[in-house]
């Protein structure tokens, strides 16, 4: 019974790592935020993508925010998820356009005036929009992209805005 149940457990899992064939891609981008992307594909429309990594270092380093006229001094660590839309760019299978909405959380020292250059730890949590385009090198796995958009963060210190812009590279499994 139980060479049974491994020998069918072996099959799904099979399956399961077939089905997966050209659906993921893993990668890195440089930017706001900078990290590792994880991207899941759904069907030729849909994707889901994931990037985990830092925040803050490029284009948000030193910047006022709303409310206690303090400001973010450092890089943090970011996740970032997005539900993304995609299609090819004037029917070419080299070049996807896509955009999505999604949020964001991270964890970032703030620098308030009221505590006179001393900082405190926040936990941000916000909305994005992304949108960007991606080229797939014919005859290889390898795409890049570039992408940009905006973060609006709602918690801790809401509408404070920043922006995301990266590119990088994709390794599509």
């Amino acid at each position: 019974m139980k060479k049974l149940a491994l020998t069918f457990v072996f099959i799904l899992s099979f399956g399961f790592a077939h089905a997966q064939y050209d659906n993921w891609a893993v990668g890195f981008k440089l930017g706001e935020p900078t990290g590792i992307n994880i991207r899941k594909y759904f069907n030729n429309i849909h994707a889901l993508d994931v990037t985990v990594g830092t925040y803050g270092g490029i284009l948000s380093n030193d910047r006022k925010y709303r409310g206690d006229e303090g400001i973010y001094k450092n890089t943090g660590v970011s996740v970032q998820v997005h539900y993304l839309w995609h299609t090819p760019l004037f029917n070419s299978e080299a070049v996807h356009v896509y955009y999505g909405l999604g949020g964001q959380v991270n964890s970032r020292r703030s620098y308030p005036k009221r505590l006179n250059g001393n900082f405190e730890k926040d936990i941000s949590l916000g909305g994005s929009v992304l949108g960007g385009f991606e080229y797939y090198i014919p005859d290889n796995r390898i795409s890049v992209f570039l992408e940009g958009g905006t973060y609006v963060e709602l918690l801790p210190r809401p509408f404070y805005l920043s922006p995301n812009i990266s590119g990088g590279i994709r390794f599509n499994l």
